[in-house]
């Protein structure tokens, strides 16, 4: 980072150096404005440290001792200080004095605007006063008894880690005028462990499902004495009664005895875990009821009518010993609507089991949130009632959706979305939804000879079938325990596009099954995945991708290529001259042979154009697992795993050749005048969050892909193939601009079949909702183990791991609580389409520095 810093700083010339000099100089000077709202007799904490017998401890701990900390830096600079510190106690009263500061002052105002436009102003004025404070940070002024209360908070931590005779001393060093630090040296003693453990539990049915699950406790014997692990203890114990039948159980119940030795000499601590019995209150009496297991004796599910406000159940069956009532005649099958209850009869109750079956028909998403009751069976007073409350949504609904967008491609867009979704099509809670979209846009395409402002436009739909089940068509009767909230997907969609690129007609369908394993654990199988990409505007390939026709087209100037096909400028016309011109050097027809540079330049150019212009019909299978353990939005503590392999090609081929398909003059087989694609692909994408403290996370992104093709393949088709750049990936290069390999991002859209990329950032609070982050990025793509032959874009080796990119950067994010927009600024720190020499740092300057704005984290 040093050196990256040195690097720009060396970049920055002339009077914009010195303007940046002398800010710096500045905010030095004003840093000495950090005690000006202390009191003369008391000091500003500027630093505080803790040491645990003799060894610092990190900062992350530091935090959770210090009660009263100094004021946060940034970059060395209490900025949040300096914010506050600008703002003004009496603004209301301050705005006044400058009113009637000058003679006519207030009159001059007034006859310019209007009294409410001057009291608008003391508003604006509030307003900024306010905004500083709350960015801002008072100042962090020393007092002894914070010291005492610190100490306090110190010793209690300890002490719920075991240390019971901790012991701090402070000592406080004054380091300037009215500024201290203070350092806690923290003696830890020896440390108690729990001796023997005893129970007192009052009900037997307690005592036998905790003597069954003993192994599973937090508190055992000879194990550090830890108040943490009584809290786990008894959340616990609370999960496991409350699984395993105690339906009335509570937590208030449980207790935990301690016999500490009072002189705080003998370290070893016998405990007892005390169980009560239930404690009701009947009348001026609190009697004891021992807690017993129940279980549940009946199940009934009730489908109400959502206009009506009190159903009245008139239809009535029986269904794998569920009752199933209805107000009206029930329009659902009873398979669809029992195969995700939980609570089954005759098990003790559950209380996972309760949140399963919640969960199931929250997904299903045909019913609004369920209600679940439990009751005494009036037959059974050790029995369970339970009965499921479902009120059905709208059989139909209609949503549309406008969106602006902006890319390296469009410059403006304007799309129209809309969607019809039809609920329990076909009685089994299925949803049949059928979305539409259109996109009219403007693009800078050199393509469109009128170039009007609205000169392109996409339009598509798809139709999807989403079945709360596995649909196979055989027996599945197997998997039956495997699958947890199973569902099948079956897509059929297409899109159009005009004047973007090469007129792409895309058409799919998708034959898909989901399900979970665990809460963190999905898996995703795309048993059926087809592709057809129909290329209609050929003949403007050059047209599109004006790199390769200008080298093209200075090739041809070089050679004096004359031709019919020839501008009045010696430019080669589209399509006619370029195809004339690449014809005739293939050919021989021209003085270039297969040795010379040019004559596999125009090769290279024409394989990237039979490439990019060749339809594509993808038929493959992939399986995709994905593990992430974070647990809720603001967890940021966690780690994702993704596994992702596709096969592609294989199915169809087989059919073809027994079919008895005869082969093209490529040795290639055609289905419907298209070369059907086949490969294999296989990604790993591993993501992993530290907490660093309030705010701060350190982020890490692992990804590795290659789609090696085979067979009928020589290549794989562009829509698979991977990119490197952009918000998301190396920010110090634009989408598309690297690699591959140590190519010079010669065409417009780089891309290869093997792809690395490594990503790390750090992100920290500066003011608010302001984030700021530094980041280093890695990566590169290279083409392996397919027809390119240059050894500039191949991968040939580990060797070639010296080509990978590395990018750093800074970058802004303003959290607006339901999305981040973000702010990146990325240096091209090494660059290995450069000389070697050259590589590093070369590109490091702000003239050269890729701004990439983006929605929410990249990872």
């Amino acid at each position: 980072m040093m050196y990256f810093c040195l690097k720009l700083f060396n970049t920055l010339k002339g009077s914009f150096t010195k303007i940046i000099i002398i800010c710096m100089l500045s905010l030095c000077f004003y840093k000495c404005s950090s005690i000006k709202n202390i009191p003369q007799h008391k000091s500003l904490l500027v630093n505080e440290s803790f040491v645990l017998n003799g060894v610092p401890l990190n900062q992350e701990l530091s935090k959770q001792l210090s009660l009263y900390p100094p004021n946060s830096y940034i970059l060395g600079v209490p900025a949040k200080l300096h914010l506050f510190n600008l703002a003004k106690k009496n603004s209301d009263s301050l705005f006044d004095v400058w009113l009637d500061k000058k003679d006519n002052r207030r009159e001059k105002l007034t006859r310019v605007y209007s009294d409410k436009q001057i009291k608008q102003l003391r508003k604006y004025r509030n307003n900024f006063n306010f905004w500083l404070k709350k960015s801002g940070e008072p100042p962090s002024v020393f007092y002894e008894n914070n010291t005492l209360k610190t100490i306090e908070r110190i010793k209690q931590f300890y002490k719920n880690k075991g240390y019971f005779n901790v012991a701090v001393k402070t000592e406080i060093d004054t380091i300037g005028v009215q500024k201290v630090k203070i350092k806690y040296a923290i003696e830890s003693g020896k440390v108690f462990t729990i001796s023997k453990k005893f129970k007192t539990i009052a009900s037997a049915d307690l005592d036998s499902l905790y003597t069954r699950n003993l192994k599973s406790s937090f508190l055992k014997e000879n194990s550090v004495f830890e108040v943490e692990n009584f809290t786990l203890e008894r959340e616990r114990l609370l999960k496991l009664f409350r699984n395993n039948g105690i339906e009335n159980f509570q937590q208030k119940s449980i207790r935990f005895k301690v016999y500490l030795d009072s002189l705080g000499k003998d370290l070893k601590i016998p405990i007892d875990i005390i169980i009560q019995n239930e404690a009701k209150r009947d009348q001026n009496k609190i009697l004891e009821v021992p807690y017993v297991v129940q279980k549940v004796n009946d199940v009934k599910l009730y489908i109400e009518n959502p206009t009506k406000d009190f159903s009245v159940y008139t239809d009535t069956l029986k269904y794998n010993s569920l009752t199933i009532l209805s107000d009206g005649k029930l329009k659902y099958k009873p398979k669809a609507l029992t195969s995700g209850i939980f609570i089954k009869e005759g098990l003790p109750y559950s209380d996972k089991a309760r949140s399963e079956t919640y969960k199931y028909y929250s997904d299903l998403k045909v019913f609004k949130y369920p209600n679940i009751d439990f009751s005494l069976d009036p037959k059974d007073s050790l029995g369970l009632v339970s009965s499921i409350y479902l009120t059905p949504r709208d059989p139909f609904s209609v949503g549309f959706d406008l969106d602006l967008s902006h890319s390296n491609i469009q410059f403006f867009g304007i799309s129209l979305g809309s969607s019809v979704i039809s609920r329990n099509v076909f009685r089994g809670a299925e949803i049949l939804e059928l979305g539409l979209k259109g996109t009219i846009g403007a693009s800078k395409d050199v393509a469109d000879e009128n170039d009007d402002f609205f000169n392109i436009y996409e339009f598509g739909g798809d139709l999807k079938l989403k079945i709360p089940r596995m649909v196979f068509p055989f027996n599945r009767s197997v998997f039956k325990n495997y699958f947890e909230n199973p569902s099948t997907n079956i897509i059929i969609g297409s899109s159009f596009q005009q004047n973007i690129g090469l007129d792409k007609q895309n058409f799919i369908g998708t034959l898909e099954y989901q399900w979970r394993k665990k809460s963190t654990d999905k898996f995703n199988l795309k048993l059926l995945d087809l592709e057809f990409v129909n290329n209609k505007a050929i003949s403007n390939y050059y047209n599109v991708y004006r790199n390769s026709y200008d080298r093209l087209n200075t090739i041809a100037r070089i050679l004096r290529f004359d031709a019919d096909f020839i501008t009045e400028n010696d430019n080669l016309t589209i399509p006619a001259g370029t195809t004339d011109f690449i014809n005739k050097v293939i050919n021989g027809q021209t003085r270039l042979d297969e040795n010379d540079s040019y004559y596999r330049d125009v090769r290279v150019i024409q394989e990237r154009e039979k490439r990019l212009t060749s339809n594509n019909l993808i038929f493959s299978t992939a399986f995709s697992f994905n593990r992430n353990t974070q647990e809720n939005i603001f967890d940021e503590d966690f780690s994702q795993l993704q596994l992702k392999i596709v096969s592609s090609g294989n199915l169809l081929m087989g059919l073809l050749n027994l079919s008895g398909k005869e082969k093209n003059e490529n040795q290639k087989v055609e289905f419907l005048d298209v070369l059907p694609s086949q490969f294999i692909k296989t990604e790993f994408n591993y993501i992993k969050h530290w907490s660093l403290g309030t705010d701060q996370v350190l982020a890490m992104r692992l990804f590795s892909g290659i789609a090696i093709p085979y067979g009928n393949s020589d290549n794989i088709p562009f829509t698979r193939s991977y990119f490197a750049g952009g918000s998301n990936d190396n920010r110090a290069w634009e989408a598309y601009k690297l690699g591959p390999g140590t190519g010079e991002n010669s065409n417009e859209f780089n891309e290869a079949n093997f792809k690395i990329a490594l990503n790390i950032e750090y992100r920290y609070p500066i003011f608010g909702p302001l984030k700021g982050a530094f980041f280093i990025d890695g990566g590169n793509i290279w083409n392996a183990l397919d027809d390119i032959e240059d050894p500039k874009q191949s991968f040939d080796g580990f060797k070639d791991l010296s080509e990978i990119a590395i990018g750093t950067g800074f970058g802004l994010r303003y959290d607006f609580d339901y999305f981040v927009f973000r702010l990146d600024t990325g240096f091209k720190t090494y660059d290995p389409s450069q000389n070697k020499e050259n590589r590093w740092g070369n590109q490091i300057s702000l003239s050269r520095a890729v701004f990439n704005i983006g929605i929410n984290y990249p990872f």
